[in-house]
């Protein structure tokens, strides 16, 4: 699909007049029929503003010229996966789980390759065919490749090892001790908790990118605690099954 016809569709999705759209980005009305013509496309810092509009990567503004895989951790990328910067544009180059608001979740290969282990075993790929897949191709992307461009300075892991100790030292009976928190996108942990007064409450942003754990409780069979959190809140809930029968036990921002 060429950009004309995405922009096209886009806009007409969303009830928005080419006028309307015009205003949002900075340019004209004739900017944007131009570009549903065909005769021109958006310059980059305008299709970034397009990304965050339309909740869609760059790459698909563009007519999806580019099979996206995610630079740090392998993962193929599309519009639901892709990262975002703190502005809301979308970053083409990684996932939601590597990277989000400016900061990258891992900066240890071994944690990383640990994680994705644990999600890629099966039957037909054992774990040492992933793990050896993984420590192969992994130091091709080009997040390892130029790991020390792309460091925080320690923030992000000061920021792990902050929760992870904050969680400890609340001494949760039957809760074992966290040992390591991992990126956690917020549509797939968003768990609704049910108030005294019957309503029930979410407390994360589907599209933000926490840190977190799962961990099985220590004496009752089939019940585990979440662990969630980032620079503003704590949150530690149990539940039982696939995120059945959530009970929140703690949101305490920092």
């Amino acid at each position: 699909m060429e950009t004309k016809t995405v922009l096209h569709d886009l806009r007409t999705k969303a009830g928005l007049s080419q006028d309307a759209l015009a205003g949002k980005v900075f340019v004209t009305r004739q900017a944007v029929s131009r570009w549903e013509t065909g005769e021109t496309v958006p310059n980059t810092e305008t299709l970034k503003l397009l990304s965050g509009i339309f909740g869609v990567s760059i790459n698909t503004l563009l007519g999806s010229p580019r099979q996206l895989v995610c630079q740090c951790c392998g993962m193929p990328l599309d519009d639901t996966m892709v990262s975002r910067e703190k502005d809301g544009s979308s970053n083409d180059d990684f996932c939601k789980w590597c990277y989000a608001d400016g900061h990258f979740m891992y900066s240890n290969l071994e944690d990383l390759i640990e994680v994705c282990t644990q999600h890629m075993v099966s039957d037909e790929h054992p774990e040492a065919q992933v793990r050896a897949y993984l420590q192969e191709t992994l130091p091709q992307l080009a997040y390892w490749k130029q790991h020390d461009a792309y460091s925080d300075g320690g923030e992000m892991d000061a920021l792990r090892q902050f929760l992870t100790d904050a969680v400890n030292a609340l001494h949760i009976a039957g809760m074992p001790k966290a040992e390591k928190l991992n990126a956690l996108v917020g549509g797939f942990v968003n768990l609704a908790y049910k108030l005294p007064g019957g309503e029930s409450v979410k407390f994360l942003d589907d599209q933000a990118t926490y840190l977190g754990c799962q961990l099985a409780h220590e004496t009752v069979p089939n019940q585990f605690f979440g662990v969630i959190g980032n620079a503003d809140f704590l949150l530690v809930c149990t539940y039982t099954g696939q995120g059945e029968n959530p009970e929140l036990l703690l949101y305490q921002k920092h």
